[in-house]
């Protein structure tokens, strides 16, 4: 038999009862005295939740720190896999057409031909363009200079610069270069090894682009195949993501920098700017940059038409270079890459600044394709809740004011 106040069953053994009187109510107390958002462990749910998160996000940037760490040992490798992505990306559909009636790679060889020829064509007539125009030009430049010191010797500014002023600027400036001419001497030198290096990265980069033009999708496939059957559908999902957003970024902005050459240069020459070609050249490449290269390009423009036709010419190269670069991001960008580059311009503005930071020009130009990449690939796999309207996603920011105090009280009286 059991006693209410515990004892023993029929099998001997000992059993506890439940607590009576007191003691019941003291462990009834201690129950209710543990919040519903504290564990039994005595830490609370939020911090708990907070210290997930937060070693989650070191992980994260310990990772990658790493990746940026070992891209910094292997730059010249990582830039030449780089540059064959972006001529695999360029010159794809050029080969593509090709191996239609031809095997594909006889195509590759054409399609990499053709790009250098397009390239040699434009480098020869900048070159052409300036030797033909020396002896104008230097006349010209002559010129031009002569009426810039007149304007600001003479000129309504509130400060005047003589030419015994500008003469002493220059002896300064070649007494600099004598005395550093070691120095000099050095970093020539060094740029001597830097331009090896960059010559090896190129021929490093056509060879990998013509394997990844003639059997990239082969090398796809067989990379694919080494990976578990679990994660292949996920890998083969973020591959193809990221190469429709590279690839699409990449033709885009050779699409928009060789029109805004073109515009440059039909401007230049209407105007009647020396070195039209060249300059167009110049915007050309500094569409390539973003945030950044168009407007340098501009300035160098504005200079040449300075020095060479006046303050108004140049006044007017920077206003048209200007509405060009309106043209682009206003019409251009979202008619030629659409949403595949889906970025805020603050974004963009951030991952130029890192990647200059980080690798200087080099890094300006990889950072926004890496970034979109990235971008792409993350919003392929994440679900979001659906969007919360602005009113209400305001509501936390904004004042409390007498009325809303007054609605409130209201609201609990008639609870």
């Amino acid at each position: 038999m059991v006693d209410q106040g515990g004892g023993t069953d029929r099998s001997g053994s000992s059993k506890a009862g439940p607590p009576a009187g007191g003691a019941a109510r003291r462990v009834a107390g201690q129950r209710r005295a543990v919040p519903s958002g504290v564990p039994d462990d005595g830490v609370p749910r939020w911090l708990r939740t907070s210290a997930g998160i937060t070693w989650r996000l070191l992980v994260l940037l310990a990772g990658i720190a790493l990746v940026f760490f070992a891209t910094s040992q292997v730059q010249l490798l990582f830039v030449a896999v780089f540059i064959a992505f972006v001529m695999a990306a360029v010159l794809r559909p050029v080969v593509d057409v090709y191996a239609k009636v031809m095997p594909r790679g006889l195509a590759t060889a054409l399609g990499l031909l053709s790009g250098f020829l397009v390239l040699a064509g434009m480098v020869f007539y900048v070159g052409y363009s300036v030797a033909n125009q020396w002896q104008a030009l230097s006349r010209q430049f002559g010129d031009g200079i002569d009426q810039i010191v007149d304007f600001l010797e003479h000129g309504p500014l509130p400060f005047s610069i003589t030419n015994e002023q500008i003469a002493e600027w220059i002896d300064t400036g070649r007494q600099w270069l004598q005395d550093h001419a070691g120095d000099l001497a050095g970093q020539a030198a060094a740029s001597a090894g830097s331009v090896v290096e960059v010559f090896t990265a190129l021929a490093l980069a056509v060879f990998t682009a013509i394997f990844f033009l003639a059997r990239g999708q082969e090398m796809w496939t067989w990379f694919v195949n080494q990976l578990p059957g679990s994660v292949r559908e996920s890998w083969k999902t973020a591959g193809g993501t990221g190469w429709y957003t590279f690839s699409g970024y990449t033709r885009g902005t050779v699409i928009i920098a060789v029109t805004d050459g073109a515009l440059a240069f039909v401007l230049l020459s209407i105007i009647g700017v020396p070195l039209a070609a060249p300059l167009a050249v110049l915007v050309l490449i500094g569409a390539f940059i973003p945030l950044i290269g168009a407007p340098a390009a501009m300035v160098i423009a504005m200079i040449v038409a300075l020095a060479a036709n006046g303050p108004i010419q140049a006044a007017v190269v920077g206003i048209g270079i200007a509405l060009i670069g309106q043209f682009e991001g206003h019409v251009l960008q979202p008619l030629v890459m659409g949403k595949q580059v889906s970025l805020h311009p603050v974004v963009v503005a951030l991952a130029v600044t890192g990647g200059t930071l980080t690798a200087g020009i080099l890094g300006a130009v990889i950072a926004v394709p890496l970034v979109s990449v990235a971008w792409a690939i993350y919003s392929r796999f994440h679900q979001t809740d659906p969007p919360m309207p602005v009113d209400e996603a305001n509501d936390g920011v904004r004042p409390v004011d007498d009325d809303d105090r007054d609605d409130e009280g209201d609201a609990d009286a008639s609870r």
